[in-house]
């Protein structure tokens, strides 16, 4: 059996302790290997590495920074099939999905690498009288970023290069469902001449996040996950006085109004809904249905979610692979109980899916909800799987009501050809957020705007 360990110094690092937990490839349900969980001894070696490292690699110039970067980019994509392969087989996305998740990825380091340019500071003359004005932006030290499953690609891409461009260290911990991507991309960008100890993954459990949240020598903290997790990082750490940023769950809308484009707004709810089996923060996981268009959004959607084709990862034919564990699939299939308990009509029930010669798998076809409730659970929480609810709105400014009063109400996006209710839905609600490719476009008058 495959064991994963942790990747320090340079180099693969066994740590002291003895405790793994299990992988598992999600298209088959087998046990594909386990993984090595840090103690806190090992996590505060691990520091004393990096810090040791920053000496030198705060001291290289920006342009320097850059060129590694530059030859982790060539890496990244020489490597990329195999890269997408290591995410399929861990994950359970679909090959295309995951292709789209590295390269997500990939253009932030494609940014990193104009670091030369974006470190530069300002100069104001005499901003006072007899005054001048000047910034500097200079490395903090040892950074450390805490990553979820749902895309152990991009995520980690989204924190690492950039605090390296800056001179800092840095110390992933990946979700330990699926750090196999982590760790050979810490091989890539070793071998894309990175100093050995500037980027280091230790693999762990909550042992692990705690021994990065009370090392007084990590300087930054970023975190992507649950929301009570992340309340608990960011706590945490500021009572550590470090720098953090911690993103938690969400609950995205999509307001259908009666004069869209109905086609159209299917097609992207079942994208934004049912894309990389609804494991994301950015799931469109709610449809407010307004006025008289939800009984024939209902029953188009329905058409479309019974005909997506759920199968493994690397099957071309896939449109939806399995959700990462066991585990993640009981939750998923609890919210959908929970919902029909509620008095939510089930319109579309995947559960208990079986796919020939998959049986093992941790598959769930795509749920739909029609006649939700604010009050449901199924509303209420982020269910973070293949599950649409509809809500149905008597008009436009319930919509917005809706929307708005959701406590993790965060990416928000309209259907409607109405240029004037498009302008006024965006400047009444919290948040407001368009997401290409990965959400839906906001159409008005059948153009994208935004």
């Amino acid at each position: 059996m495959n064991l994963i360990e942790h990747f320090v110094d340079g180099k693969v690092f066994k740590g002291t302790s003895k405790r793994t937990g299990k992988v598992f490839n999600p298209a088959t349900g087998e046990k594909s290997s386990e993984v090595k969980f840090a103690t806190t001894d090992d996590v505060n070696k691990t520091v004393l590495v990096a810090k040791k490292a920053f000496i030198n690699w705060s001291q290289k110039t920006p342009l320097f920074r850059a060129r590694v970067l530059f030859k982790f980019k060539e890496l990244i994509e020489k490597n990329s099939d195999e890269l997408i392969k290591i995410i399929v087989s861990e994950h359970g996305k679909i090959y295309e999905d995951a292709k789209g998740s590295l390269i997500r990825g990939l253009e932030v380091v494609e940014f990193a690498c104009g670091i030369p340019q974006l470190l530069k500071g300002e100069f104001t003359e005499n901003v006072g009288t007899n005054v001048d004005s000047w910034s500097m932006r200079q490395p903090l030290g040892v950074c450390a970023g805490i990553t979820p499953f749902n895309f152990p690609a991009m995520v980690p891409m989204w924190m690492f290069p950039i605090a390296i461009a800056c001179g800092n260290t840095f110390i992933l911990k990946p979700s330990e469902k699926d750090p196999s991507c982590p760790m050979r991309l810490a091989e890539l960008i070793l071998e894309a001449g990175l100093p050995e100890g500037v980027f280091n993954v230790v693999n762990g459990d909550k042992e692990a996040v705690d021994a990065l949240i009370s090392n007084r020598d990590i300087a930054a903290i970023s975190f992507v996950g649950s929301t009570p997790i992340a309340k608990y990082i960011y706590e945490n750490c500021a009572k550590n006085e470090k720098r953090v940023q911690a993103l938690g769950g969400a609950k995205n809308h999509c307001v259908v109004m009666p004069d869209c484009d109905l086609d159209q707004a299917v097609n992207g709810l079942i994208g934004a809904a049912y894309g990389s089996a609804g494991e994301r923060c950015m799931a469109q996981s709610v449809a407010v249905a307004v006025g008289s268009i939800g009984d024939k959004l209902v029953e188009n959607l329905a058409k479309k979610v019974k005909a997506l084709k759920i199968g493994p990862g690397l099957d071309k034919k896939s449109e939806m692979g399995p959700l990462v564990t066991k585990e993640h699939l009981e939750k998923v299939e609890g919210y959908v109980d929970i919902g029909v308990k509620e008095g939510a009509n089930l319109v579309v029930d995947g559960r208990k899916i079986k796919i020939k010669d998959y049986e093992n798998g941790y598959y769930i076809g795509g749920c739909l909800f029609d006649n939700v409730k604010k009050n449901m659970r199924i509303y209420k929480e982020e269910i973070f799987g293949p599950v649409l609810s509809v809500v149905r709105a008597k008009d436009f400014n319930e919509a917005i009501s809706l929307v708005n009063d959701h406590e993790f109400g965060n990416g928000v996006s309209i259907f409607t050809r109405d240029g004037d209710t498009g302008r006024t839905f965006t400047s009444k609600v919290k948040t407001f957020f368009i997401a290409y490719r990965e959400s839906i476009e906001i159409i008005v008058r059948d153009q994208l705007i935004g």
